[in-house]
This record gives C-alpha cells, sequence and structure tokens, in this order.
C-alpha cells in the first residue's frame, strides 16, 4: 500500500551569517525525525527558504553599495524608472538607493495594477472616466485629482506618496508617469532602469531598439560585488528584500555545494537519498485580491538533479468517468492501478491528462514550502516533504 504524502515544517535554530547551514539543516531534520518518530525515504524533498540561505552566506549589499553600481550604469543625473512593483518589503528600500545615486528620477507605473498584481488605484473609476489602460497615458497631477484617496487594501498605504517621500527624503526629484507603455519614458530621460521581474527581459529588448537609450534591468544590477559587497551573478537586485534601513539581503547565488553537501549527509547518516531544494516565493495567486505571491524571479534558484521535471499524470476523474464507469470496488482499484503502470512516457495532449497540471516539480514543491512555512515568526524555515513522488 502507498503511503500518504507528509508535510512537515522543521524548526531550526536562529540563524546567522557564517552559521554552517549544511549542518544546521542535517541536524534539525534527524532531530526532528527522533522526536516525532519518523524515518526519511528515498526521495523525500527538503526544502530551504532562500532566505536562510542568503543570511548564513552573508549575501548582503548596503544602499550606498547599490546607489555607487546605479552610478557605474547611468552617467546622468536623471533616471528614468520602468514598472517597479508597488512593495514596501521589496521595491521601497532600493527606491532609497536610486534616489541617493540621481537629482531626478521619473517612475513610469503600470496600472491599474503592478506587474504581481498589487493595486495602485480604483479600478471601477476607470471606466467612469474613460481611461483606456491599453492605450492612454495620465500624470501624476491627475492621479491624485482621480485617484489620490486610493490605498493598497492590505497595508492601508497609498504607494504612490509612499514613494514621493522616500524619493524626497533622499533629497532627488520624483515624476510619476502611469502608462503601460515602456517607450513612453523616452519623453524623459535617455537612462532606463528596467524594474519589472517576469517581463523584464521583453521590456528590456522593446527599449533596447532605441539605440540612444541605456537600459539596464534590476538584474543587470549588482551582478558582482561593490566595495565587498554581496551580490548576485544571475539576477543582481531581482529577489532582494530589506534587512535594515540600511542593506538589503540578496537572492541566493547558485547553492548546488550546499543542497549536495545535506544530500549527502543525510546519505551517509540514514542510507536514504533525499532530493533538495532551494525555495523563494510560491507561484500561486490570492483569489480574493488578485495579488501573486511570486515578485522572486523564480521559485527556486537552486536544486538537485532528481527535482528536474514535471508530473506526468493520468486524470482518475476521467478514467472513472468514462472508461471504468462500469466497474467499482477492487476491480476498479486493480483497473486504475494497471492504467497507471502502463502510461506512456508524455501524456502531453491527451484526453486521459485532462486537467492535471504538469508544472515544473520545483514550482509545485517550493509553493507547498512556502505556504507550509510562511514568512513570519513560525521558526520553520525548513519543509521536509515525504512520499510526494
Amino acid at each position: 500500500m502507498s503511503k500518504s504524502t507528509v508535510v512537515r515544517a522543521i524548526k531550526t535554530p536562529i540563524i546567522k551569517a557564517h552559521d554552517d547551514l549544511a549542518m544546521i539543516v542535517v541536524n534539525a531534520i534527524l532531530a526532528s525525525s527522533k522526536n516525532d518518530n519518523f524515518s526519511l525515504n528515498d526521495r523525500d524533498v527538503i526544502g530551504i527558504t532562500e532566505a536562510v540561505v542568503s543570511i548564513s552566506a552573508n549575501n548582503y549589499a548596503t544602499l550606498d553599495n547599490i546607489a555607487k553600481d546605479i552610478n557605474n550604469k547611468f552617467k546622468s543625473d536623471h533616471l528614468g524608472i520602468v514598472f517597479p512593483i508597488l512593495s514596501r518589503n521589496r521595491y521601497s528600500i532600493l527606491l532609497r538607493a536610486f534616489a541617493r545615486a540621481k537629482k531626478e528620477l521619473t517612475i513610469l507605473l503600470s496600472y491599474p495594477f503592478d506587474e504581481v498584481g498589487n493595486g495602485i488605484l480604483q479600478e471601477e473609476r476607470l471606466r467612469e472616466l474613460k481611461i483606456n489602460p491599453y492605450s492612454d497615458t495620465f500624470t501624476e497631477e491627475e492621479y491624485s485629482t482621480n485617484f489620490g484617496d486610493y490605498k493598497h487594501p492590505y497595508t492601508g498605504v497609498n504607494m504612490v506618496n509612499y514613494y514621493k517621500e522616500i524619493s524626497h527624503k533622499e533629497n532627488a526629484k520624483v515624476n510619476f508617469v502611469f502608462s503601460n507603455h515602456a517607450n513612453d519614458i523616452k519623453k524623459y530621460t535617455k537612462d532606463v532602469l528596467v524594474s519589472n521581474i517576469h517581463a523584464r527581459h521583453k521590456t528590456k529588448e522593446q527599449l533596447k531598439e532605441d539605440k540612444e537609450l541605456v537600459v539596464y534591468g534590476l538584474d543587470d544590477i549588482l551582478t558582482s560585488p561593490i566595495d565587498k559587497s554581496g551580490f548576485n551573478s544571475k539576477y543582481g537586485l531581482l529577489g532582494t528584500n530589506a534587512a535594515t534601513d540600511k542593506k538589503v539581503k540578496l537572492f541566493p547565488n547558485d547553492s548546488k555545494e550546499l543542497l549536495k553537501r545535506i544530500q549527502d549527509e543525510l546519505l551517509d547518516r540514514t542510507g536514504k537519498k533525499v532530493e533538495v531544494m532551494i525555495y523563494g516565493d510560491g507561484a500561486f495567486k490570492d483569489p480574493a485580491n488578485g495579488i501573486w505571491e511570486l515578485a522572486d524571479p523564480v521559485v527556486s534558484p537552486s536544486y538537485t538533479k532528481g527535482l528536474e521535471g514535471s508530473p506526468n499524470e493520468i486524470k482518475l476523474k476521467y478514467l472513472i468517468d468514462n472508461e471504468f464507469k462500469d466497474l467499482k470496488g477492487e476491480e476498479l482499484e486493480e483497473a486504475v492501478r494497471k492504467k497507471i503502470s502502463e502510461k506512456k512516457s508524455s501524456l502531453v495532449g491527451q484526453d486521459i491528462s485532462l486537467g492535471t497540471t504538469p508544472r515544473a516539480y520545483v514550482n509545485l514543491l517550493g509553493s507547498l514550502c512556502d505556504l507550509v512555512s510562511g514568512s513570519g515568526d513560525k521558526g520553520t524555515p525548513v519543509i521536509l516533504i515525504q512520499n510526494y513522488f
């Protein structure tokens, strides 16, 4: 009989810079196994939240480090910022660094939402005012007149006002433009920092068609150390979180050596070969407010080889309602088992897989880890998923 899938949130000691994260994870898993009376199995999955990976690696940078790299990339005093997300934790601290680097900012904001679903205005008023998001651009003054009373439903903050205050505190002049067309930034400056996450490549390619523009993305800033700072060679500032009011925690660099060490240590001590992954934001959307959780560039920046690929599953409801509709009991169970054992290596496009979710394993597992661990004070940065495969 197959075992049930079980997800366990594993408590660890508080993790600080330069701690031996591999041994902390291994010891926490083994202690939980002893205390809760369970054993590891081959292909169990250990998820480690990206935050503690970066913390233990001391992967931090100051606002001054970021400002210096901005000035390395952009030579004028007027920086155009295209499609930033509306986030106090994610983007506002980066904006402080950009405002510190430059005398003037023009911020092009998408509307009615940012890329991950945070609202910036009352959507119903667009219809009342006959404003078309697909074609129309409007100014900060028009925003203030028509939407200035808007507050984010979760934070109670008007992010336009918040971003303006941040810029002014760093002595930078700031102007907001509301548009869903990246090329509108060309009316204001030639230096452009693309700040969206998942559509960044498309946005950069579009802007780079104009050879007069200097175009970089967040993923191009701090890709190497500035004055011995932390960095991320692949994602730059993407996946960054505020650490203090003076520094940020960067997304983890490639961590395959860490994951392999955990995998080997547990194999040596238990005889079981587990899979290990780092996870950040889960890839899911809140149906109540339309906000996506995924503000990191990917769900999992590093994982062991056994987590490559995606599910190839038969939809049981389809079988039971169609091919096996006249069977029941043990006869039905046996027919289903036989059908699963004989399934082809790829069921893509076949009716028998209708309604299954063939997303990458690391996106599914990372989302599960994120939901279980949360982002607050539970103290469980390690997740153990058993009998998933």
